[in-house]
């Protein structure tokens, strides 16, 4: 391959940073245009002009001049003087006329009045919009000016620009959404641009502040004169890919970037998961040398460079020998995936830079051919490979964060990812389900378009790509993954804080048991230690060891008793023949295993404070990479760890005001001393206490909820854990977060 998928996204990437820090407009030649220019335009207001370059300008107005030159010869050409398509048989003088009637048959789309910002008599509240979203269409209006700047189409210079002029001033067609079968080009999709520009009083237009306004009205308020169509422009505007084209842009920056994120997260899966950096190895893949299985190998592993929670371990360690499927074969299983990415995109680019028209002006060769270029069949291609990859990629993030949330299958963590007791809180359960069904609406959504298409248009379009719905259906894809890739990011952050949490307090116990049994069976202090007590009360550590992680789904002082007293009885048996503790009684027995209990439920609640409380605890463990990512959910998006069923957001909000009502209720007390005027005989309240004191309450309670509200407050536990993974999923659909980890990538020489 000619570079690797993340290089390529990579590439985009600063391609799109550079263009928003100059400010720069996108200068089109018909050549040369690049998937981020389109997402900049599209996306990020940039702003395009047409090259002002001679040779550009003359290779256009060469193809006006050359048909107008075969039309005074009398010759017959599609679209120009003949019917369109399977009336193709009919034959006209009226050739502007001709063109009006292309556009007139074609604006044929339903949208709905509110599409149009008009009051709908018969509203029906279940409606969406039925109008393409405007990035297409800015999209669509960038890359069919870019392709008719080609010279190939007989559209003039003029007509070109007035597309261009729109877009200069923000002021984006109302298009409707379905409708093209793209077989013939998008035609009744790019037949409203056709109508914005020769100012249709029922064509539409949004303006830079979202008002909607017919597109007659917008160029007489502009002083533009509407256009008039000559020989073959309403047919030269419409018969193209470009909106097709626009969506798969939009369709596939999204999900190259996902594919990315997928590594980054699979890295961080493994270091939650306790998973081996093993499973990365170059070897493995040098024996089976798929690009795609190489790289995204070689990428994970170097996500996972510098991490103290995922070591190259062998199959050695205690449990299973190897870790399970969605992470051990996560390269073999997300490298075809970027290979066919790297294709798709491959596709695309060169579908920017193409001519999609039909029929085509070739000056040089003094020839005007009649082809099939606007078969959008290389879209649907691309898009049903985009397609395929994201259901494989939701597939796997699904694999890995049910193997999170599972205490069956992750190796040590609590059940359902929960911080507090697992009796009493349920933390990622209902994640768990919601993941299940976007992997099902995903899985739904991932099935070929070009198998569906339809013999229409009295039989002419037999075969059409239908890629422009197939690029939609990509972008619905899009969001269910996204949505996928939120949650479980949600999870990781938890997961690896109680991973930590796992980590300290086996780091921590060893000490605390030995200590124990030195102090108790061999003296006083740690180090007073009869000869031959050693060997036991080590075996002791790795079985209490071994035993809390297998009781991870108990609750935590139960968890302490249990595993003390589970494996005590070896360990009795172990010091019988040690000298000095044969002796031992079943009363003092029970009291070590009290004891020993104990000192274990205070270190894993001390443990469980730090982990809580010291901000840089967890980013120290990870990787450097995955701890950008952790960094930013939890300080840039301010998504803390949440502690189970204490944050409750009814329950935080109650806490709240129960507090602040006690501390204004203590203030209140102590201003009242020595206030005789009110305090009655008998130390009764006086009406007038009673009154002071409803009103307090009343006023304190509405102080609380307004200052503890959420759209008033800072306090992220008053957030549903939805809305934790909502804010996430706006930083991935807003590529922030992505974009985090791309500059530490950037910064660190990654792609160098």
């Amino acid at each position: 391959m000619d570079t690797t998928h993340s290089r390529m996204v990579f590439d985009q990437w600063q391609l799109e940073q550079g263009r928003l820090s100059t400010e720069e407009p996108v200068t089109i030649t018909g050549n040369d245009l690049e998937l981020g220019n389109v997402i900049n335009v599209a996306c990020r207001g940039t702003p395009f002009r047409l090259s002002d370059d001679y040779k550009v300008r003359s290779r256009v107005e060469n193809s006006v001049d050359y048909l107008e030159l075969q039309l005074a010869k009398g010759r017959i050409i599609y679209g120009v003087n003949t019917g369109f398509g399977g009336s193709a048989d009919a034959r006209t003088h009226k050739l502007e006329r001709l063109q009006s009637a292309a556009i007139q048959h074609l604006n044929v789309g339903i949208l709905l009045e509110m599409d149009k910002n008009r009051v709908d008599k018969f509203a029906n509240k279940l409606l969406r919009s039925h109008a393409l979203p405007p990035p297409i269409v800015r999209a669509a209006m960038l890359i069919r000016c870019n392709s008719l700047l080609r010279g190939h189409s007989g559209v003039r210079f003029s007509i070109i620009e007035s597309i261009a002029r729109l877009a200069a001033h923000d002021m984006t067609p109302m298009v409707p959404l379905r409708g093209s079968i793209s077989a013939s080009g998008d035609l009744s999709t790019l037949s409203y641009i056709a109508g914005a520009i020769e100012g249709n009083p029922d064509v539409y237009l949004e303006l830079p502040g979202g008002e909607v306004a017919p597109a007659s009205e917008v160029l007489s308020a502009q002083g533009w004169e509407p256009v008039r169509f000559q020989a073959k422009e309403g047919l030269g505007i419409t018969n193209g890919t470009a909106p097709s084209c626009a969506a798969a842009c939009l369709a596939l920056y999204e999900a190259n970037r996902l594919a990315f994120l997928a590594q980054v997260l699979t890295a961080m899966g493994t270091e939650a998961l306790d998973g081996t950096a093993h499973n990365y190895h170059p070897f493995i893949s040098i024996t089976r040398p798929h690009a795609g299985q190489s790289e995204a190998a070689a990428n994970i592993l170097r996500f996972l460079k510098h991490s103290k929670l995922s070591k190259d371990r062998g199959p050695d360690r205690a449990g299973l020998a190897q870790d399970r499927y969605a992470l051990r074969t996560a390269p073999q299983w997300i490298g075809p995936q970027l290979e066919d990415l790297l294709l798709a995109t491959r596709q695309i680019a060169t579908e920017l830079n193409s001519t999609t028209d039909n029929p085509l002006i070739d000056v040089a060769n003094d020839r005007i051919h009649h082809g099939g270029n606007f078969q959008a069949a290389a879209v649907t291609s691309a898009m049903e490979k985009t397609m395929v990859a994201l259901q494989n990629l939701g597939r796997l993030l699904f694999a890995q964060c049910s193997e999170l949330i599972n205490n069956a299958t992750s190796n040590g963590l609590p059940p359902n990812l929960c911080f507090d007791d697992p009796s009493e809180s349920f933390t990622f359960k209902g994640f768990d389900v919601n993941m299940a069904a976007y992997m099902a609406e995903l899985a739904y959504l991932a099935h070929p378009m070009s198998t569906h298409v339809q013999v229409a248009e009295m039989a002419n379009q037999s075969v059409n790509s239908m890629a422009l719905a197939m690029a939609r259906y990509v972008l619905e894809a899009v969001e269910v993954l996204s949505m996928m890739a939120a949650t479980y990011i949600y999870a990781l952050c938890q997961a690896v804080q109680l991973r930590v949490l796992q980590k300290l307090f086996h780091q921590t116990i060893p000490s605390l048991i030995r200590e124990a049994c030195f102090s108790y069976f061999g003296g006083s202090g740690a180090t007073a230690s009869p000869p031959g007590l050693s060997a036991p009360v080590e075996e002791l550590i790795t079985a209490i060891s071994k035993r809390w992680d297998e009781l991870a789904h108990v609750d935590h002082s139960s968890r302490c008793f249990i595993v003390v007293r589970d494996c005590l009885g070896r360990f009795v048996d172990n010091i019988a023949s040690v000298p000095g503790c044969s002796q031992v009684t079943v009363p003092q027995l029970k009291e070590f295993q009290s004891k020993l209990s104990f000192e274990l439920d205070a270190c894993g609640n001390t443990l469980k404070a730090r982990v809580r409380d010291e901000k840089n605890l967890c980013e120290e463990y990870l990787a450097p990479v995955t701890a950008v990512l952790y960094r930013y959910v939890r300080r840039g998006l301010g998504i803390p760890l949440n502690q189970g069923v204490s944050d409750h957001p009814p329950l935080v909000l109650r806490e709240m005001i129960e507090n602040k009502n006690s501390k204004r209720c203590e203030g209140s007390k102590e201003a009242k001393i020595g206030d005789i005027s009110k305090i009655s005989i008998g130390g009764e309240k006086t009406e007038m206490d009673n009154a002071e004191d409803s009103n307090m309450n009343s006023d304190t309670s509405r102080a609380c909820v307004s200052e503890t509200s959420p759209g008033c407050s800072n306090d992220s536990r008053l957030l549903v854990m939805g809305s934790q993974a909502s804010k996430i999923y706006e930083a991935i659909r807003a590529g922030v977060l992505v974009d985090k980890v791309m500059e530490y990538c950037a910064a660190e020489g990654f792609w160098d």
